[in-house]
């Protein structure tokens, strides 16, 4: 008897196209065994059935005045297992791991826990840093004291030389991550952080530090990948240089001493560990080879997944195909669950 897979994409984060370009590639891979129903979740939080999701995807015309259906119509007691294929918030931050268990449902990747905390880049921070795990310099500051008494802010920041990196505290996919090599350009840096986040993370920046990720499967046995590599020309590894063609390019694996990618390995495990991750993950990293120091960037618990993101391409490097990939996570969720 086939297996019956709900797969959620979309979803009201601001990485919606690329869930939905990871949905595509999910589909066009997945084993003719299993019957697969996608639903995709439009910005609005609405859900459309899985005929116009299918339409949706293919990049083919939905019926014109055809209404999404509602979510309270979803019946999910008759799938086997739910893939919530969501990236950032509203589906990676543990919002709809904590739907899905409300529902009894059984579903692929991390449960609530790590799920939430890897989503919110300041209580991954605390986390880590509790238990030894190097990272680079920080702090957080609130839009709310940016706003009221910003030059108190700035002041704190002090602490730090430029160049500095600003971030949201919950999104992923880079968005909202700015460069700032001067004070100028960090009051417009927070000023664009505040739009997505309350909360804004101000770090240290590393000259000419390498971009290392290696890729985690498995539940309470994980295993990692080769280390990859991204290389970029801009100053900024974000949202724009990482989805547009020939902006950035991966190279598998790394060039780097064995040492290196043998302490990214155990870091990346011990993160995965002490997180409580399951399935699967991406870990990123900072290699500052000037004084030959790794220090751990962020989790990500549902990494893209289309055919070129880093991480099917590092599984493919170390041995498992799309199609291959696809088929353990299913078989590790049916086991964790």
């Amino acid at each position: 008897m086939a297996l019956k897979l709900l797969l959620l994409c979309g979803g009201r984060s601001e990485e919606h196209d690329v869930s939905l370009d990871s949905a595509r590639s999910f589909i066009k891979a997945i084993d003719n065994n299993i019957e697969l129903d996608p639903i995709v979740i439009d910005k609005s939080g609405k859900l459309l059935s899985p005929e116009d999701s299918l339409a949706k995807l293919m990049q083919n015309q939905i019926k014109p005045n055809k209404k999404p259906r509602p979510i309270n119509q979803l019946s999910l007691h008759k799938y086997d297992l739910v893939f919530p294929l969501l990236h950032g918030p509203y589906g990676e931050d543990g919002s709809m791991q904590g739907f899905l268990k409300l529902n009894s449902a059984k579903f692929a990747g991390s449960d609530i826990l790590a799920s939430a905390a890897s989503m919110d880049k300041i209580i991954m921070k605390t986390i880590f840093g509790a238990i030894g795990i190097p990272q680079v310099p920080y702090l957080e500051i609130s839009r709310q004291n940016w706003q009221k008494i910003p030059e108190v802010v700035l002041e704190s920041l002090e602490q730090f030389k430029f160049p500095l990196f600003v971030k949201p505290a919950n999104l992923g996919s880079s968005i909202g991550i700015s460069r700032a090599s001067d004070y100028q350009e960090l009051r417009v840096a927070i000023d664009l952080a505040a739009q997505y986040d309350r909360r804004i993370i101000v770090e240290q920046g590393l000259n000419n530090a390498r971009e290392l990720e290696i890729a985690i499967l498995g539940n309470d046995e994980p295993k990692a990948t080769v280390v990859g590599e991204i290389v970029f020309d801009s100053e900024v590894y974000d949202y724009e240089t990482k989805y547009t063609a020939n902006q950035a390019e991966l190279r598998i694996p790394a060039d780097i001493p064995k040492y290196v990618a043998k302490q990214c390995e155990e870091l990346a495990l011990r993160a995965y560990k002490i997180i409580d991750a399951a399935g699967l993950a991406r870990i990123d990293f900072f290699f500052d080879e000037v004084n030959n120091k790794i220090y751990l960037n962020e989790i990500n618990t549902m990494p893209g997944f289309t055919e070129t993101s880093m991480y099917p391409k590092l599984w493919q490097a170390s041995g498992l195909s799309y199609s291959e990939l696809i088929s353990e996570l299913v078989n590790l969720a049916l086991e964790k669950r």
